[in-house]
This record gives C-alpha cells, sequence and structure tokens, in this order.
C-alpha cells in the first residue's frame, strides 16, 4: 500500500511493504498484492500479460496525470495490451463543481468532462475524465454518493473507504 496524496506518482512494488507516498501502484512480480483505497475518487484496476496496476485518481490526479503515468510505468515492465477497470466512485449527479475550478479541470482533461449534479449545477463527470485519459475502460459500480452499498466522504463524511486490490 502507499500513502495517497492525489498526485500522479507511481511506483513499482517488488515486495509486501508500504511503499511510500503515491496514487498508483504497478507490479509484475507474481504474489505480490497491491491495493489502493478510495472513497469518492476513481478506483482503477489495469491488467496485461504479466503486469498489474490499481489507481487512486482524484481529480487532482486526474490532471496531473495519474493514469498517464501509470500506463507508462507499466509499459516499461513490459505490458502491451492494457486492459482497465473503472470501480464505484462520485458521478456528475452528485458532484457539484464551481464554474472557475471546472473550467481549469476541463482545460486539462476536455470538455466531456462536465456534467450537470440532479439538481442542476455544474459538475466534474468522473468517470468521464478517467474515459478521457483511458479509452475502452470498463466501468463497473455506480455512484458512491448515491449508493449506501458504498462509502462516500463527500455525500456522507464517512470514513470508510473501499479497495481495489490486484495481483498477479
Amino acid at each position: 500500500m502507499v500513502r495517497q496524496v492525489h498526485g500522479a506518482t507511481v511506483v513499482v512494488a517488488d515486495r509486501v511493504a508500504h511503499l511510500g507516498e503515491a496514487d498508483a501502484i504497478v507490479t509484475a512480480t507474481p504474489g505480490v498484492p497491491i491495493a489502493v483505497r478510495v472513497a469518492d475518487c476513481a478506483p482503477i484496476a489495469l491488467e496485461a500479460d504479466g503486469v498489474v496496476g490499481v489507481v487512486h485518481a482524484g481529480w487532482r490526479g486526474l490532471v496531473a496525470g495519474v493514469i498517464p503515468a501509470t500506463i507508462e510505468v507499466m509499459r516499461d515492465l513490459g505490458a502491451a495490451d492494457i486492459r482497465a477497470v473503472l470501480g464505484p466512485c462520485i458521478h456528475a449527479e452528485c458532484y457539484e463543481w464551481q464554474p472557475d475550478d471546472l473550467d481549469r479541470v476541463a482545460g486539462a482533461l476536455g470538455e466531456g468532462v462536465r456534467g450537470t449534479t440532479s439538481w442542476g449545477t455544474p459538475a466534474l463527470d468522473v468517470p468521464a475524465a478517467v474515459r478521457a485519459q483511458l479509452p475502452g475502460v470498463e466501468v463497473v459500480g455506480g455512484c458512491t454518493a448515491c449508493s449506501r452499498d458504498h462509502w462516500s466522504h463527500r455525500a456522507r463524511g464517512e470514513d470508510e473507504r473501499q479497495a481495489v486490490v490486484a495481483w498477479i
């Protein structure tokens, strides 16, 4: 595991250990489980022949490029055909944003990240932001803020977290 800091740092795990500060972990070592925790941020699992990765992607990490950085590290370890799954995270209908802040994120990730809350205000569409950097990502699970089956920091102030775990 890592201490997650909402950035774009990726670490490579070759043994079971705490790996410092990062928001993504990659391994090509069989038997080494890797994990990140999320509440409303995007949990992403990446898989290729002989390499796996996990990503904690909040809006800051998405803008900073945590997904492309993780793909690059996986490719450096020999990954070719990388497949990705996005788990439950907050969705636009529950993620209100100030227009100026949303302009900054859209400027970095594209206009497709703009959404609208269920009450009609500007919102960040986190799954769209992930798709902007990972075309073809499989999306599973729903909105953490809407679902009582998932923990949400933003909607309910919960301290608990979901985890995405991968291993070879």
